[in-house]
């Protein structure tokens, strides 16, 4: 279960989430990421938009190959898309997820694209674009198991979830037994061998390894009122280049772009 979705829950929409490649090695000199640039926008000097990602956080952003090729991912297709309707190169930075604000902050990126969830904390610091990515958290059950189709149902239940995670915190207020593990992976292999009833995560990683190893022989039983959201993230002066940003997600969202790049990853439409 990745770090960046362990903190988005039902009860606590905030936290979370996550540098690149194509051939850049240097970093952006500070205040390369200004407004005013040369493009035709006035978005970004040079008309080339700066994005910091990890290129190590599968389906989002990674390489290709075995880790090989080249970067590539669901966060990496979109802020590629958003480019392309603005009609500015991208650079790729790889980024490690503890170094990716500290860079955005000292002006070596333009954006951050890594499944940032948006949080109050967050938007009191960045501005954020409109939500890319929507999800929910999830009960994952054996598909032949009728017995739980809500939380409360949880009740008397056991559940496979890691000890350092707000789901676990979810599991035990729903009144759960918890099995602890060290993740996804863990939890999924326990429930499919029925040692536990129920395992609770958010809704992409399940998509995600639905899309990857089907059939899994498991299903959604519920999923949760509210939902994580995540964003590209700016800093405040970037106010023009976030609107820019949002019309061109706009137009993706509209034409169908958005939820194609969704379905290729996760087999469903996540962009809202």
């Amino acid at each position: 279960m990745s770090r960046r979705f362990i903190a988005v829950t039902a009860l606590v929409l905030g936290a979370a989430a996550l540098t690149a490649c194509s051939g850049s090695t240097a970093p952006a000199e500070s205040g390369s990421s200004s407004e005013g640039g040369s493009n035709d926008f006035g978005l970004v000097e040079d008309g080339t938009l700066t994005v910091a990602t990890e290129g190590t956080y599968r389906p989002f952003s990674f390489h290709g190959d075995g880790g090989t090729g080249d970067l590539t991912g669901y966060d990496v297709e979109i802020i590629q898309a958003v480019a392309d309707k603005l009609d500015l190169e991208v650079d790729f930075k790889e980024t490690q997820w503890d170094a990716i604000f500290a860079g955005l902050d000292a002006g070596r990126f333009d954006v951050i694209a890594n499944q940032v969830t948006i949080n109050d904390e967050r938007e009191a610091a960045y501005l954020f674009s409109a939500p890319y990515t929507v999800s929910p958290g999830v009960i994952v059950v054996a598909e032949d198991d009728d017995s739980i189709s809500s939380f409360d149902d949880l009740k008397g239940k056991t559940t496979a979830q890691s000890l350092t995670s707000n789901w676990n915190d979810l599991a035990k207020e729903s009144g759960a037994n918890v099995e602890g593990v060290e993740g996804w992976a863990q939890a999924v292999e326990l429930l499919r061998q029925g040692r536990v009833d129920a395992t609770i995560n958010d809704k992409l990683t399940f998509l995600d390894y639905e899309k990857t190893n089907s059939p899994t022989g498991l299903k959604i039983a519920a999923e949760t009122e509210d939902a994580g959201e995540q964003a590209f993230v700016f800093t405040k002066d970037k106010q023009s280049l976030v609107d820019a940003v949002d019309a061109a997600l706009e137009e993706l969202r509209a034409d169908g772009t958005l939820a194609e790049i969704s379905d290729k990853y996760f087999g469903a439409d996540v962009t809202q």
